[in-house]
């Protein structure tokens, strides 16, 4: 039996400003070849290529990346204004439904930072256009000068729900983290439960209440350094094992009963 196959979500670009690509960051297929011990599948994020049961039917986990467009407003009901920055309507309309679905057949499902915020938009959340715009929050966007070690120091600490989720996959109420996005939850939807926070009170950590199956996301990057990392690793591995058990056939408990 071949290793479990996780579909990374790619992202729309424009290569040598002409020719439109799918790509995906080296750093999520190695955090789930070298740490999850998974196979790495680059999904390119558009409805008419890639149709959600035909998803589900190849994959046994999908990893949600992060991006630089945003989630549109109108996919929770606002008004897209020049502070929403950049979009991506085709990843929207492939990734909420598929998001939706895997919630409720039980399919891993891992949310990193764009990820994150399309799995509370896909539960029926809203989000702020701008976090460091609210008054007593930090900046949390890149810094834009610098190495990629500087772009991705670790910048906060996130605390976690004593005995929640992630307290367990972690084995840590507090951990360090890098941080590295503009817009953040405003509202979590109605099954969203915020387990993890920044020292600014900024949502850091979700799972999907009553959700079948391995359904959690967060803020940061957890793909940088994952092998090495002790924050990131348990998050891959934990994936990872929520992938092998669905590839054999074995349906999880809900995350939120799951000791």
């Amino acid at each position: 039996m071949g290793r479990p196959v996780i579909g990374i979500m790619g992202n729309s670009h424009v290569l040598n400003d002409q020719y439109p690509v799918h790509a995906g960051g080296m750093m999520n297929s190695r955090a789930i070849a070298e740490v999850s011990g998974c196979l790495p599948l680059l999904i390119p994020s558009d409805p008419s290529l890639a149709s959600v049961p035909d998803l589900m039917a190849s994959c046994d986990g999908f990893l949600l990346t992060g991006g630089r467009p945003n989630v549109h407003p109108e996919e929770y009901g606002e008004e897209a204004t020049s502070a929403h920055g950049e979009f991506d309507r085709l990843r929207d309309a492939l990734v909420l439904e598929l998001t939706r679905a895997c919630v409720e057949a039980g399919q891993p499902v891992f949310g990193i930072c764009r990820g994150f915020q399309e799995v509370n938009v896909a539960m029926g959340g809203t989000l702020y256009p701008e976090i460091r715009d609210l008054p007593g929050r930090m900046n949390h966007r890149m810094p834009p000068d610098g190495t990629l070690e500087e772009k991705f120091e670790l910048r906060h600490d996130v605390r976690f729900t004593k005995g929640g989720v992630f307290n367990r996959v972690m084995g840590a109420e507090v951990v360090r983290t890098n941080t590295l996005h503009g817009q953040g939850i405003k509202e979590a939807g109605p099954r969203i439960v915020i387990d993890g926070y920044a020292d600014d009170g900024t949502p850091e950590a979700i799972y999907v209440e009553g959700a079948a199956g391995f359904t959690l996301a967060v803020q940061w990057h957890p793909e940088y350094e994952a092998a090495k990392d002790p924050v990131s690793r348990p998050l891959f591995e934990a994936f990872g094992n929520a992938a092998r058990e669905w590839a054999a056939g074995i349906r999880p408990e809900a995350v939120a009963r799951a000791g």
